[in-house]
C-alpha cells in the first residue's frame, strides 16, 4: 500500500468529509465476471487453524464489488488519488499495480500527529471476511472494478500485543514493510514500519496469490 505526502493523506483521513481527490464518483457497478478456472484453484488455498477459507472470503467482500457500498460501510479512497504500480515502488513495470486503495480508518487505528507525519497507527486488525483495505482498478468509463484485498498492521503495536513474527495468513507471513533511510524511495511508502497481505481473490494473479502486484492490473485508465 503506497501513501502520497503523508502529512496530507493523514489529515484528509481524519476529516474525510472535507477530503476530495478520491474516486468517489465512480459508479462501481458489480462485475458480472465469474472466477476464473485458475483462480478457483487458487482460492482453494487451505487456511490456518481459525481462518476463513478463500472462497468464504470471496463469498463476505462480494458486495463491494460496488463501490459505492464500500463509500457507505466506511471505506475512503486514498486521498492522493494514485493508483499504484510496480514501477512507482522501485519494481519491474511487468509485476503490474494494485490499484487504488479504499480503506476503513478505524480498522487501522490511524492516529493523528504533528504536521507531515509518516501513517501510523495502531491496527492489529488481520480479519479477512471484512478487510481494512479494498484494492479498486480504474476502468475506461471511469468506474472502478474491485480485484483484490490487504490488510495492513503496524509493526509497533503487533509487538506490543505479544507478537514475536509477523502475522501469517493461510500460511503466509505478511510482508515486512519499513523504510531505508538511505536508499531513495520510500520502501514503507509514507508509513511507520508495518506488516501488509495482499489477496487477489477477484483478479487471478500468474504471479501468486498473495503477491502484492498483479501484472493483471492496469493503471491505464487511472486520472492521477
Amino acid at each position: 500500500m503506497r501513501f502520497a505526502r503523508a502529512g496530507l493523506v493523514l489529515g484528509c483521513i481524519l476529516a474525510v468529509t472535507s477530503c476530495s481527490g478520491g474516486d468517489e464518483t465512480a459508479n462501481g457497478a458489480a462485475a458480472a465476471d465469474e472466477a476464473s478456472p485458475a483462480l478457483e484453484a487458487a482460492l482453494a488455498s487451505i487456511p490456518g487453524p481459525g481462518e476463513p477459507d478463500l472462497a468464504a472470503v470471496r463469498a463476505a467482500t462480494e458486495r463491494f464489488r460496488d463501490v459505492s457500498v464500500a463509500l457507505a460501510e466506511g471505506y475512503v479512497p486514498d486521498p492522493s488519488g494514485m493508483c499504484i504500480t510496480a514501477e512507482m515502488e522501485g519494481q519491474p513495470a511487468e509485476d503490474g499495480a494494485m490499484g487504488i486503495h479504499y480503506f476503513r480508518p478505524d480498522l487501522l487505528g490511524l492516529e493523528p500527529g504533528p504536521p507531515n507525519p509518516r501513517v501510523n497507527g495502531t491496527s492489529t486488525y488481520t480479519d479477512f471476511n471484512q478487510p481494512a483495505i479494498l484494492l479498486y482498478e480504474p476502468q475506461a468509463d471511469g468506474s472502478v472494478e474491485l480485484v483484490g484485498v490487504e490488510n495492513l498492521v503496524f509493526q509497533k503495536s503487533w509487538a506490543e500485543a505479544g507478537n514475536a513474527s509477523p502475522p501469517t495468513f493461510h500460511s503466509v507471513a505478511y510482508k515486512a514493510m519499513m523504510d531505508d533511510p538511505a536508499t531513495e524511495p520510500d520502501e514503507a511508502h509514507g508509513f511507520e514500519p508495518h506488516y501488509e497481505a495482499h489477496v487477489w481473490i477477484f483478479r487471478e494473479n500468474p504471479n501468486g496469490l498473495f503477491t502484492p502486484f498483479n501484472p493483471n492490473v492496469t493503471c491505464a485508465h487511472a486520472a492521477h
